[in-house]
């Protein structure tokens, strides 16, 4: 006996099926109609992709890739921005410290280029 979560899960994959067969006719369809302008290309495409979208968000897996974007949507809205002056001080914090490091990475390098060069004899 089939039961409820079965027979979604079976109408979910022809959902599925038709994505594909519907992404599959939108890729033969912009071959075989390359003469047409672009923007008319594009504007199929456009529809195409909020069918396909339509029919996958039907799925459980849609429903969750749904569920999932508003959760998020819902963290980003929780999101503490900086203000101008925080991100000014943040921003210079990190040239700083580029440029220590730079300057740092490049005495190394002349350290370890002089050893290399006076271990090998190339300078006198």
């Amino acid at each position: 006996m089939a039961t409820k979560g079965d027979v979604t899960s079976k109408f979910d994959l022809v959902k599925w099926f038709a994505v594909l067969a519907l992404i599959v006719a939108g890729v033969a369809a912009n071959y075989y109609y390359n003469q047409q302008a672009l923007a008319i290309r594009l504007i199929g495409w456009i529809i195409l992709a909020g069918v396909v979208a339509f029919i996958a968000a039907q799925t459980a897996k849609g429903r969750m890739a749904l569920g999932f974007a508003k959760e998020a949507r819902t963290e980003l809205r929780k999101v503490v921005w900086p203000n101008r002056q925080e991100t000014i001080q943040t921003t210079a914090i990190v040239i700083v410290m580029v440029i220590i490091v730079a300057l740092f990475l490049w005495g190394v390098d002349s350290i370890l280029l002089w050893a290399v060069s006076w271990l090998t004899g190339q300078r006198g």
